[in-house]
Formats: C-alpha cells, sequence, structure tokens
C-alpha cells in the first residue's frame, strides 16, 4: 500500500500543483541578499542498515545465485503486463528460469516421499530382528577405530545441524522483532508524508514573502540613491578632481609658509643691519680713542716708541668683515607674495572641495520623482505575484490527498495487526522447529557423550554399563524421531524455499538493481497507445519521457516535483515568473534619467591669477648665494678676544700713567664689544643663513610646481565637462542593475527553489524503499529465506546423522549376546546365554578368530568345532560379516 500512496501522491501532485520543500532561511547583508531554504528534517532513515545478521544474508544470496543465476526474466513480465502471456506457449521459458528452483524442490520432495517410506521400512526390519534389530554384537580387530571413527562423524554433523539451527534461531528472532519495528516504520513514513504536505504551503508563501524582503532592499538603496548613485558619480571624478583639489591646497599651504619665510627672514635680515651698524660706531670709537692715546709724548721715548708703532700698525684690524649692509632687502618679494595672498586661495579651494562633494546632493535633487515611480512599479510587481499565487491555491489542491493518506494508513494498521497476530502463530511454530532440531541433536550429543565417558574397553558388549547404554539409547531415540518429523521439516524447507527464493529474485533483487523499474518504463508497456505510461496518465502526453525509474531516482536525490514530474508541461514557472514588463518599465527610468551636473569648478580665475603672480614674484630668483656667503663670513676681521689680550699684554709693557690706562681702559672695551655685540651677532647670523638656506628650499621649483599645478586643473576640469555625461548615464545604468538585480536574483532564487527544492519528493521515495526494501525484504523475505537455509541444511544433515547414529549405538548399547571362545577351539562360538556366564570366565574364554591370531598363542586344530553364523548384511550399509545391529 506504501508503494500505491507513493505513486499516487505523486501523480496527483502533478496533476494539481507546483510543489516545495523544507521551510527557508534567509541571510541579508548590507550589499547581497542571499536566500536559502531550510531543510525540513524527515524521521525515516533513507538508508537501512542490517548489522552483523547481514552477513548470513549474503551467504543465503550466493546460495540462491548459484542455484538460481538465471537474469531477471523481463520478456516474461512484460507478457505478463501486457495480458499476452499464455502459460501453454511459454511454460518452456519459466521452466528455464526456474530450472534451479525446480530441480531443488523435485529433490526436496523425493526426501518428502523416502524418508517416511524408508523410516517405515527400516522399523519393520528391525522389529523382526533384521537391520540391526537382533542385538548382538561380532568382535572385530578394527572395532575400536570404527568406533572411534563413528563418534567423531556424528559430532562433526552434529556441529552442522547446530548451525543450522542456529542460523534458524537468528531469523526466527529477526523476523519476530522487525515485525514489532514494522508500526513505527509505518508511523515515521505517514509522518514524513504529513509534513511534506502540510510543508509545502508554508513554504510557497515564505519564497512569496521574500518578495518583500527583496523590494525592502531596493527600496533601501532608491532612498539612499544620494551615495550610491551620487556616491558613485563622485567616486568616478575622485581619481582626476581630488589629487588637483589637494595639489592647489597644499601649494596655498607653501605659499604661506614662504610668506612667513620671507617675512623672518627680512626681519632678520633688518636687524642684522643694524646691529652690524652699531658694531662698526663701537669699534670705530674704540680706534680713535686708541689713536688719541698713542699720540701721547711718552710714545716717542724709545722703547716705548716700538710698543705704540706695533699698536697703532693693528689699529686698521678692528672694522667690519661682512658687507651685509650692501645687500638688498626682500622686500619686493614680501610684498608681490602678499599680494598673492589677498586673494583668499583657500577659500576658493573649499569651494571646489564643496562643489564636487555636493554632487549626490544634486543627484539625490533630481532623481526625486524617478525614484517614486520605480517604488510603484515595484509595488505592482508585489501585487502581481500575490494574485498569481491565489490563482493557484496550492493550500487547497493539497488537502485533497490528507483523506487518501488517512485512508491508507488506517487500512495498514488494520493490516499489521493481523499481521502480528499471525505472525506470533508463526514465530511459535519456528520456534517449535528450532526446538525439535535442536532435540534430535541434543539426544544425539548426549549419545555421543555418555557413549564416550560410559565406555568401558574392558567390559563385553553383554556387560556394557549403564551410562553407556544410556548413550546408545539416546542416539537411537534421535534416530527415531528424525525418521518421524524430518520429512515435516523438508515440507517447510521446500515451500519458504520456493517462495522466498522467487521473491528474493523477482522482486527484491529487481527492485535493488532497478530492473524493475526498466521493465516498468519499457515503451507502450502498460498501455499499448501510450510511449511513457506516466506522461499519458499526468499530461495526457504520452510523448513526454517520463518514467518510473527517473522519477524514483530523482525523489531519492531530494528533488523537488516540479523538476521531478516535469511539470514545466503543464505549468510554466517561468510565464508565472515574468515580470518583464515591469523591468522593461524601470529600465526605461533608469535609461531617461536626465542628471546634469555642470556647475563645478575647481578653481575660479582670480585664484588661477594668484597662482601665475606666485610664479612671478621673484621668490626663486633671490640671490640665495650672496645670502649665504656674507652670512658665513665673520663679523670682524680680527678675533677681539685675542686682539684684547695682545693689547693688555702691551699695556703691561708701558709704564704707568696716562698711556698705559687708556690702553687698558681701551682693552676692556674691546671685549665688552665682543660679548656683548659679536657674539649675539654671530648667532644672528647662524639664525639668518637657516632662514635663506629653508627659504631657498621652498623656493626651489616652485614655477615648475605651480605650472603642472594649473595644468593638472586644467585637465581635471576639461575631463568633468567632457566626460560627466557618460559617467553618469553608466553609473545610473548599474545604479538600475544592482536595483533590477535584486529580483532578478529573487526570481531565480524563487524558480530554482520550485524547481528543485520546494515539495521534495524524498519521503516518497522512502516510503517506497520502506514498504518493499525495508519491510517485504529486510524484514520478512531475508529472515524467511535465512530461515530456511538453515532448516533445510539440518534437516538435510539428519541423513548422515541417522547412518551414523545407528552405526554408532552397538558400539555402546548392552548387547543380547556376543561371540565367545573355547578354550580349545579357535573359532568363535555365540553365546546365547544373556548374562549367565561370569565376566572373567569371559575374560579367559572368549577369544579372537584364529585368522587374527598369531600361530605360537593359538595352535591350529583341524578338529576344532565351530558354529556357523549366518552372514548378515545391514540396509545401513554395515560392512561387518554375521554382525548384527
Amino acid at each position: 500500500m506504501a508503494l500505491i500512496l507513493g505513486f499516487l501522491l505523486l501523480l496527483g501532485l502533478g496533476g494539481n500543483t507546483i510543489s516545495e520543500e523544507p521551510l527557508s532561511s534567509k541571510r541579508t547583508t548590507s550589499d547581497v541578499l542571499e536566500f536559502k531554504l531550510r531543510e525540513v528534517k524527515y524521521e525515516t532513515e533513507d538508508s537501512y542498515k542490517l548489522g552483523p545478521i547481514g552477513i548470513l544474508f549474503q551467504v543465503v544470496h550466493v546460495f540462491l545465485h548459484v542455484v538460481q543465476p538465471n537474469a531477471f526474466p523481463e520478456d516474461i513480465l512484460k507478457n505478463v503486463l501486457r495480458n499476452k502471456f499464455d502459460l501453454s506457449a511459454d511454460y518452456k521459458k519459466i521452466i528455464q528460469y526456474e530450472l534451479g528452483i525446480i530441480i531443488c524442490a523435485v529433490l526436496g520432495l523425493l526426501f518428502i516421499i523416502l524418508m517416511p517410506l524408508v523410516g517405515f521400512c527400516f522399523g519393520l526390519c528391525r522389529s523382526c530382528n533384521k537391520c540391526g534389530g537382533e542385538m548382538h554384537q561380532r568382535q572385530k580387530r578394527n572395532g575400536t577405530c570404527l568406533r572411534k571413527y563413528f563418534a567423531v562423524s556424528l559430532l562433526v554433523i552434529c556441529m552442522f545441524i547446530s548451525v543450522g539451527i542456529i542460523y534458524g534461531f537468528l531469523a526466527n528472532h529477526y523476523l519476530r522483532t522487525h515485525i514489532e519495528k514494522t508500526q513505527k516504520l509505518v508511523d515515521s513514513n505517514f509522518r514524513d508524508l504529513r509534513t511534506l504536505l502540510d510543508e509545502t504551503p508554508m513554504q510557497i508563501d515564505y519564497v512569496l514573502d521574500q518578495y518583500n524582503t527583496t523590494k525592502e532592499k531596493a527600496f533601501s538603496d532608491l532612498d539612499n540613491v544620494k551615495s550610491l548613485l551620487g556616491g558613485r558619480i563622485r567616486d568616478q571624478l575622485r581619481p582626476k578632481v581630488i589629487p588637483v583639489l589637494d595639489n592647489i591646497k597644499a601649494m596655498v599651504e607653501v605659499i604661506k609658509e614662504t610668506r612667513e619665510a620671507l617675512s623672518n627672514t627680512n626681519n632678520a635680515l633688518k636687524d642684522l643691519k643694524k646691529s652690524i651698524a652699531q658694531l662698526d660706531t663701537s669699534l670705530s670709537d674704540v680706534k680713535t680713542d686708541l689713536e688719541q692715546a698713542l699720540s701721547d709724548p711718552l710714545c716717542s721715548i724709545p722703547p716705548i716708541t716700538t710698543t705704540c708703532n706695533e699698536i697703532s700698525m693693528t689699529l686698521n684690524q678692528l672694522d667690519n668683515n661682512t658687507d651685509v649692509g650692501k645687500i638688498p632687502l626682500l622686500d619686493n618679494q614680501l610684498d608681490n607674495v602678499n599680494h598673492v595672498l589677498q586673494t583668499d586661495l583657500s577659500s576658493l579651494v573649499q569651494k571646489g572641495y564643496q562643489a564636487f562633494d555636493d554632487i549626490p546632493e544634486m543627484v539625490q535633487n533630481q532623481t526625486t520623482n524617478i525614484v517614486l515611480d520605480i517604488k510603484s512599479t515595484l509595488n505592482s510587481i508585489g501585487l502581481d505575484i500575490k494574485q498569481k499565487n491565489e490563482q493557484i491555491s496550492i493550500q487547497n489542491k493539497l488537502s485533497r490527498f490528507m483523506d487518501p493518506i488517512n485512508y491508507v494508513e488506517s487500512y495498514i494498521y488494520n493490516k499489521l495487526r493481523k499481521l502480528k497476530e499471525y505472525d506470533s502463530y508463526r514465530w511459535l511454530s519456528s520456534l517449535v522447529i528450532c526446538c525439535f532440531l535442536t532435540l534430535v541433536t541434543t539426544f544425539y550429543s548426549l549419545g555421543i557423550l555418555c557413549g564416550i565417558f560410559g565406555y568401558d574397553p574392558n567390559a563385553s558388549p553383554t556387560r556394557r554399563g549403564c551410562i553407556s547404554n544410556t548413550g546408545g539409547i539416546f542416539l537411537m531415540t534421535g534416530v527415531g524421531i528424525s525418521f518421524l518429523f524430518c520429512w515435516l521439516l523438508m515440507i517447510i524447507v521446500v515451500l519458504t524455499f520456493v517462495i522466498g527464493g522467487n521473491v528474493e529474485k523477482l522482486v527484491c533483487e529487481p527492485y535493488q538493481n532497478r530492473k524493475l523499474f526498466q521493465v516498468l518504463d519499457t515503451p507502450y508497456l502498460l498501455n499499448e497507445n501510450w510511449k511513457y505510461y506516466l506522461s499519458g496518465i499526468i499530461f495526457n502526453k504520452p510523448d513526454i519521457n517520463l518514467t518510473f525509474g527517473q522519477i524514483y531516482s530523482d525523489c531519492k536525490e531530494n528533488k523537488g516535483i516540479y523538476a521531478t514530474l516535469k511539470l514545466e508541461n503543464r505549468y510554466n514557472i517561468s510565464e508565472y515568473l515574468n515580470v518583464q514588463e515591469y523591468t522593461e518599465n524601470i529600465n526605461s527610468y533608469f535609461d531617461n534619467l536626465n542628471i546634469k551636473i555642470d556647475n563645478i569648478v575647481l578653481l575660479d580665475d582670480a585664484g588661477r591669477r594668484s597662482l601665475m603672480d606666485f610664479v612671478s614674484s621673484g621668490v626663486d630668483r633671490i640671490n640665495y648665494d650672496a645670502y649665504l656667503a656674507e652670512t658665513t663670513k665673520a663679523p670682524t676681521k680680527v678675533n677681539l678676544l685675542l686682539f684684547a689680550d695682545v693689547l693688555q699684554e702691551k699695556a703691561n709693557q708701558l709704564p704707568p700713567g696716562n698711556l698705559r690706562s687708556s690702553l687698558i681702559r681701551n682693552e676692556q672695551m674691546i671685549r665688552r664689544i665682543y660679548h656683548d655685540q659679536v657674539i649675539p651677532l654671530e648667532l644672528s647670523m647662524k639664525g639668518i643663513y637657516r632662514s635663506i638656506q629653508e627659504l631657498q628650499y621652498k623656493s626651489s621649483g616652485l614655477g615648475a610646481s605651480v605650472s603642472d599645478i594649473i595644468s593638472s586643473l586644467d585637465s581635471a576640469q576639461k575631463f568633468i565637462v567632457k566626460n560627466i555625461s557618460s559617467i553618469i548615464i553608466k553609473a545610473s545604468k548599474k545604479y538600475g542593475n544592482t536595483i533590477l538585480g535584486y529580483f532578478k536574483l529573487y526570481l531565480q532564487w524563487v524558480k530554482v527553489s520550485i524547481t528543485e527544492q520546494i515539495a521534495a519528493c524524498k519521503p516518497v521515495a522512502t516510503a517506497l524503499d520502506s514498504a518493499v526494501d525495508v519491510f517485504l525484504c529486510n524484514y520478512i523475505v531475508e529472515p524467511m529465506n535465512l530461515f530456511w537455509f538453515g532448516i533445510g541444511k539440518a534437516t538435510i544433515f539428519l541423513l548422515p546423522a541417522i547412518i551414523f547414529a545407528v552405526k554408532l549405538a552397538k558400539y555402546y548399547r548392552r548387547m543380547d549376546s556376543e561371540d565367545v571362545y573355547d578354550d580349545v577351539e579357535t573359532v568363535p562360538m555365540k553365546n546365547m546365554q544373556k548374562g549367565n556366564v561370569d565376566f572373567n570366565s569371559h575374560q579367559t574364554a572368549q577369544t579372537v578368530p584364529t585368522e587374527f591370531l598369531s600361530p605360537p598363542d593359538y595352535p591350529s586344530s583341524s578338529s576344532s568345532a565351530s558354529l556357523n553364523i549366518e552372514k548378515e548384511t545391514s540396509p545401513l550399509g554395515d560392512d561387518r560379516l554375521g554382525d548384527t545391529v
């Protein structure tokens, strides 16, 4: 029934709806929409694991393959399905296919017929003291070896029988426990089918609801047209515009820094000129005072005259060493730069930045109406999708399948209750069969054990112990039970073998290797007018290649009903999802965008003129070498400290008086000039030197730099004027494609979800597998085949067990008579006295036949009397002479 239900569900869904599968989850990021259907977890496992017992099932499969190696009879099955099967014409094909099973069944029937007959004859024969019925055992030289051989052989056979019994017990237990699991299997399959029907409408609704998510994302982008479209246009211009504005801004800073450096350097030069003039005055005063001192009359007196002359000759060294006063100041250049800075270049550059940054705002202001039109179109798409969903009405169509599912489930539950009831009888019968074989094996085993442990090699056959005799009785009891019931066991084995073997070869095996589907998919098989039966039923178009095998494989792979049943032949999902009219309208909106950005001025004419004026300011044409050369000189021609030291030394050579005092006073004045004027002047000159160097560095290449900046500015301005229209068009197109891309992505996901994921029919394939592969084959046929295999094996081995048990029993049972020997006779005599002859006398009197004795022990006697004993042969193949069993 699950098989029928599965195909009904497939056909019904195909004839009524487009379906879906598990509920889904969606993940969105700020840039990309991603949709994903959540996978529904079904209860029923899609694969069945046999466990360790699977090895035994494989052994049975090997046996069946040996017995029945023929391929699946496709031709016969096709004739049956076409109602063209004629037993009188096709019986040879059936016999050829079933030859192995027929041969095994015939052998089983022979066993069933012959075993009771042989048992009956064997019983009558033994009741007439024949066939081993006479309780007499003849002594043999190899009797010990035969006894051990028979015991070991019977023990090995019992082990083989035990293996078969174990197979039977395992198969019986496996079948019992798995029949009890059938209820759970059925429940899980029907819950999965209901889950499929319940989740499908929810998934359809979920997929359609994701349009709102997509629309919200599009609305968000439309509301952010300022940053998304305007920002994209601005970003296209940025590589050309921003570097130019940054360079102009940097140049403004250079101009300001240059003006600052010029001002500082010029002020320093003015201060330097004043300091040098003061130094000149101070030195001139000292030199005049020294000249007046040297005019003292004392200088005319030798040797003072020499000292005075020496001092007079050095006075020309007290003078300024630089020509700073002659180098010009930087007033002209400073005035030129100040004139340049009268134009607020920073403000002009900032206006250029502002004009560039205002592009997104301009775009937003010019696209307000178009954005409203696009939003209205997107809302129309949502209404259209909702109307189409209402036209399909998935929920109503799927609800029709609930009643058939409930009916089939109720029907299966009723059958399961009966199955469990009948299975209890089967389980008990199988248990009795296994216990019966166990009983027979137990008798044989006990017989062997009692015989082995109770056997006394020194005891005569008529004096054997009770334990040994009990062992023989156990063996014969096992033989009797085997004859009575083994044919009944073989009947059960033959019946289950014929049924189980054929079901395995004709149903289970072709189902697993898909041969069964290949037969059903044969063109014109189920309907001679239809090439493909399923497509004829579903679409009334039998030429569509829709097969049972393809449907099963697709459902096994958890594909959606739409793709599995090829429902595009009834419902073209592309037509339902066709929003070409709306997308064309949206594209036309973006194509007709008329965004004008023509007022971007990076730097106006006033700023351009200021840059050119800075180039002609003369800062880069200053004679920096002259300034550097003068500022590196010493302020005085002589080191004033050394000059003062020499003057002090000369004054010390003079006698006290006005001359000496005057020289000492001037020496001190020179030192004071050095400390108060020369040292600060040296520091100031070093500072001016560094300022000149810095100014030279800043002004070097200014003309070329400004020229490059103006050239780049012109190039950027031309680029904006020439390319702004194409940039706006490309950016608008890309922006529009982004908006439409959300819906294309959504529609593509909807199409993939409906065709491949929604209403994934895996539960249907699983239900079919559960009905055929799991329930029929693994739960019933496999253990049934293992049962007949084990029981049949044990029953077959009862035959050699009977033979060896009968032969072994006489070595353990207490005999009514035995072979005895007279003291003078060499030929054995038959002692018919039952227990009247003393055991010891038997030990001395009983001998082996003369032909087995050496001449020295027993001399031959031609007059020895002997009793001719009738030579008997057991029907069981006893190889003794005159030996009765």
